[in-house]
């Protein structure tokens, strides 16, 4: 009985593993994308491209227009680091930047 309950419990635990384990992350994703598109250069300029398209910002972020929360937060550091705030003054600022 008790291995029963064992094997039932191990196969239970195993299938709810196993959408995580096949499912493709958005690197996977990337990858299998850039892959097709390249699949006509050979050689320094597959290379390259392969470079390039691996490392270029996602497509959901470019379409919508709308700039992440990340590329606000350069951009609001670099603003604040050419005034040269700092303190109070930068935690203003900072704030009042992201939130616009």
């Amino acid at each position: 009985m008790k291995k029963m309950i064992l094997s039932v419990a191990v196969s239970l635990f195993a299938a709810s593993l196993a959408p995580a384990a096949f499912a493709a992350t958005a690197q996977q994703n990337k990858m299998k994308e850039c892959n097709a598109s390249a699949a006509d250069k050979k050689g320094d300029e597959r290379k390259a491209f392969m470079k390039d398209c691996l490392s270029a910002k996602p497509a959901a972020a470019a379409k919508d227009g709308k700039t992440t929360q990340q590329d606000k937060m350069k951009s609001c550091n670099k603003e604040a680091g050419e005034k040269a705030l700092k303190g109070d003054e930068r935690k203003k600022f900072m704030s009042s930047c992201l939130k616009g």
